[in-house]
């Protein structure tokens, strides 16, 4: 039986979340990366399981958007798809729209706009602190931006004072060039600590099984705060964009794919392809909220093309090691197809610039003039810079968080728990049941597992030893075909199990 080192056996758990081969939500892959440096790469059955991902994520690759091939078979599943990515954030069947009881706890106020420091709960006592920066001397409603922020800590001693105020000179802008922008925190680096990084950092493994991901609360965060936008007068309803970088990148498809009132999307380094993730190890760059729990075994550009045909910015620098320039590019190809269905190839961009994972002025400019471009109408030149214009402290909405709050263990009831099932009351109910729980354990649970058994005949035993009285009999068979064949294992090894019986 070919050996592999539990490291390794860890960290491709991991990959078989991401692809949907019976497993849930991913973690960064600390752990296989870990291996790579012990040399454990270098053992047959790492060789086998690499080569085994590489071949499945390569079958979703191309079975991604290969049905669409007219306007007509995407007007036809597209809804099935929402709903589909629904479910695999955790959102399916939806909460319950609650009150958000927003709350303004202060202003500050510069020369040309102001600053309300606020939070509202998108759940009951699920709190969503933020920042919203408006014009003054407005007249009449103006577009507005939702700003999702990525991984940016900014804390002092115990207090954290939000990512939004680590993106702050975006909203700034934003305000001095007439929209009005919402900067909202995420759950992990808010002015309330939840976890982003719960399945590998802390061993919370049942967020797979329970069907729960962090990008589902930042995903449902993003269409409560589309609410609280619609409800401010200074807002045109019609007239909302969504951007962020990096986390908020990946912030923005989820929003901009499930929410038709985003008209204009302009996500910065927050996709790249399944292949980058799984095979060429980008995931160790990456946290829980980066994934959806891939039951439906997508890969990246079909959550991308839901934004179709409206108004899309892909942006991204060309040294990104976490958004690989060639998965960003081969993502914008395949949706660029989609929007030439819709014949609508003008309202797709790719803008690509030099540099790291990093936010630049470079990325931000394109942002800015996509903007302008589709919720104005208007094509100026960029003359401003985006620069911060306050302290963190002065942009800090609680000055005591609530007591009644379960951001830090939202995990725990985010995704409602099944209800338990009916008692039967007959053979046939008992049959029923049964038929249905096992429908949906091929469809959910096993959807990755081939169609039909591939087994390979056991004649007989790969290995017999004797002890005394006993004989123990060791079997070898191929579990799935096709077989993995290492062009460095001399000889070529299957992909097989072994297992064995005393007698």
């Amino acid at each position: 039986m070919v050996r592999t080192s539990q490291a390794a056996v860890i960290g491709r758990f991991v990959l078989a979340a991401i692809i949907g081969l019976g497993c849930g939500a991913a973690v960064t892959l600390a752990a296989d990366q870990q291996a790579k440096k012990a040399g454990a790469s270098s053992r047959p059955g790492d060789r086998m399981v690499a080569e085994y991902f590489r071949r499945e994520t390569q079958k979703l690759a191309d079975a991604c958007l290969a049905e669409i091939k007219t306007l007509d078979d995407w007007k036809k599943r597209r809804a099935e798809y929402r709903r589909q990515l629904f479910e695999m954030l955790g959102l399916e069947p939806r909460p319950p729209r609650t009150p958000l009881q927003p709350v303004v706890t202060g202003r500050v106020d510069r020369d040309t706009f102001f600053v309300e420091k606020l939070y509202f709960q998108s759940m009951p006592h699920l709190y969503v602190t933020a920042n919203l920066y408006v014009p003054k001397n407005l007249k009449g409603r103006v577009p507005a931006i939702l700003y999702v922020c990525g991984h940016g800590r900014e804390k002092k001693g115990d207090i954290s004072f939000g990512n939004k105020t680590h993106y702050q000179h975006h909203g700034a802008w934003f305000a001095r060039n007439g929209y009005v922008c919402l900067m909202i925190d995420t759950l992990q680096l808010g002015e309330i600590e939840g976890i982003h990084h719960g399945t590998y950092r802390y061993k919370m493994w049942w967020w797979n099984a329970r069907g729960y991901t962090p990008a589902g609360v930042e995903a449902w965060n993003c269409i409560r705060s589309l609410d609280y936008l619609q409800s401010r007068p200074e807002v045109d309803p019609e007239r909302i964009g969504v951007t962020g970088r990096s986390g908020g990148g990946a912030y923005s498809w989820w929003i901009a794919a499930l929410d038709d009132r985003i008209k204009v999307a302009v996500p910065v380094a927050g996709i790249t392809t399944l292949k980058n993730h799984v095979v060429d190890g980008c995931v160790e760059g990456h946290c829980d909220c980066m994934y959806i729990v891939n039951t439906y075994r997508w890969d990246y550009p079909q959550v991308a093309a839901l934004v179709a045909p409206r108004p899309l910015l892909i942006s991204n620098s060309d040294k990104d090691r976490i958004f690989p320039l060639d998965g960003v590019v081969e993502v914008y190809f395949k949706i660029r197809r989609i929007y030439g269905l819709h014949g609508k190839l003008n309202q797709i961009g790719l803008q690509i610039t030099e540099g790291p994972h990093k936010d630049t002025q470079e990325l931000r400019i394109a942002a800015f003039h996509w903007f302008n471009r589709w919720l104005k109408g208007e094509d100026p030149l960029i003359e401003q810079a985006a620069v911060p214009m306050f302290s963190r402290e002065e942009l800090r909405v609680f000055d005591e968080l609530p007591d009644d709050q379960i951001n830090t263990r939202i995990q725990e009831v985010f995704v409602p728990r099944a209800a338990p099932p009916p008692v039967p009351q007959s053979g046939g109910q008992w049959r029923e049941l049964k038929a249905g729980w096992m429908k949906a354990l091929r469809e959910k649970c096993f959807r990755g597992w081939p169609q039909q058994p591939e087994f390979s005949p056991i004649d007989q035993p790969y290995r017999r030893l004797r002890h005394g009285r006993l004989e123990l009999c060791v079997y070898e068979f191929v579990s799935q075909k096709p077989a993995c064949r290492c062009t460095s294992c001399e000889p070529p090894i299957p992909s097989r199990t072994a297992s064995a019986s005393w007698k």
